[in-house]
């Protein structure tokens, strides 16, 4: 089998069809990564586990929710903006317990550059539209009391002191 040198090349495709019918799907899908990657940096900051470990501590929202307290959906949806750099957090996500679901929503603020941050709200919302305040007066805000405003008041953190420092 032999070829003639001097024959007729094959067309090529064009390559403008085919960017115009792929490119909307990989942007879509670029899009898609970057929010769940940006959401999954939220859901496993210290900020999301400390509500949600405050959250399971308070009496109130045991009350309401039950035991056994997590996010209310498998892949959870943070709400909202998280930006410590400028002292604003304000977010929201699901929940659920035993006994129901609900909103939980975390909102604090640090009003100078080396302040500490000050919780302006933490609510739960039912499913049935009640909105209960997390912010007990006996108990005042319960992420106030941290590791480094107890240092600054001299109090005794741990019992090892070497520990201590």
């Amino acid at each position: 089998m032999s070829r003639r040198p001097d024959r007729a090349l094959p067309d090529i495709p064009s390559s403008a069809a085919r960017w115009v019918k792929t490119l909307p799907i990989f942007l879509t899908i670029l899009g898609a990564s970057t929010l769940a990657i940006f959401n999954y940096q939220k859901a496993s900051s210290s900020i999301v586990n400390s509500t949600l470990y405050a959250l399971r501590t308070s009496p109130r929202a045991r009350e309401v929710l039950g035991d056994e307290i997590y996010f209310r959906d498998k892949f959870p949806w943070i709400w909202g903006e998280m930006n410590q750099l400028h002292g604003k957090i304000d977010i929201q996500f699901g929940v659920k317990g035993k006994a129901g679901s609900g909103l939980m929503r975390f909102r604090s603020v640090r009003k100078t550059r080396m302040g500490y941050f000050e919780t302006q709200e933490w609510s739960l919302e039912t499913e049935d539209g009640r909105v209960i305040q997390l912010l007990e007066e006996e108990r005042k805000d319960p992420f106030k009391n941290t590791a480094l405003q107890a240092e600054v008041k001299g109090e005794v953190l741990l019992d090892n002191p070497q520990l201590n420092r």
